[in-house]
Order: C-alpha cells, then structure tokens, then sequence
C-alpha cells in the first residue's frame, strides 16, 4: 500500500512540473516594428507577469509610454488592453496573442474613423 501512495505521489508530482513548464512567462521588454506613413517605427511592450495578472506599458511612435490595462495571462495566451487619448479622443486598442518562446504572436484590435481594423504583431523578446 506504501508503494502505491509512493507512486501516485511521484505520478501526481511529475504532472505539475509538466504542467508548471507549460505555461509561459511573458515578463520581458518586446519589440517590433511597424509602418507607419511609410517610416518604420519601432514600438515596444514592457511586461510583467505575476501569475494570471499581467501589468506593464507600450511605448508608441511618439516615444510616449502607456499603461496596459485588463491585462491577463492563461497558459500561452495573453490579452491586455491599451487605451490612449490623443486631441480629446480616446483611442483603444485590445491586444490578444500567445507566447511561444522569445516570441509573441499578437493581433491588435482597434476602430479606425469608425471602422474596426486588426494588425498581426510578431514581437521579439529583447535579452
């Protein structure tokens, strides 16, 4: 009966260093570029993460730092959100994507002139 308490023990503590391995972390400085009026911008993510919590700031073209927001991470995937104002006008963008590695695969959601456009962001984790 040891034995198999033994065993089941060791089965049990195995699967949370398997499972424990499976989840990314996305604390990091990202970056990428984008094309922007035809200059390539470079942007870049501050990140931390603290379990399922994310917190952390974009900074955009212009150099200006902001906030993420409803930032969360579950597995590979993560999510936050960007809310910026510019000339009295608030401008939010949701970002959802999946850490693989040094790599974050994001989409980028936001309304443009009342239009919702989506952008593909490929960031690469800076060391």
């Amino acid at each position: 009966m040891f034995r198999n308490i033994t065993r089941w023990g060791l089965v049990a503590a195995l699967g949370l260093i398997v499972a424990s391995a499976a989840w990314a972390d996305a604390t990091g400085k990202w970056t990428w570029t984008i094309n922007f009026n035809g200059n390539e911008v470079k942007q870049t993510l501050d990140l931390k993460q603290d379990g399922e919590k994310l917190t952390g700031n974009v900074t955009g073209r212009n150099g200006q730092k902001t906030d993420i927001t409803d930032g969360k991470a579950n597995g590979n995937d993560i999510a936050f959100v960007v809310v910026r104002n510019r000339n009295g006008q608030e401008f939010k963008q949701t970002f959802k994507g999946t850490v693989d590695g040094d790599t974050l695969k994001l989409k980028a959601t936001f309304n443009a002139n009342g239009q919702e456009t989506t952008r593909d962001i490929t960031a690469k984790r800076e060391k």
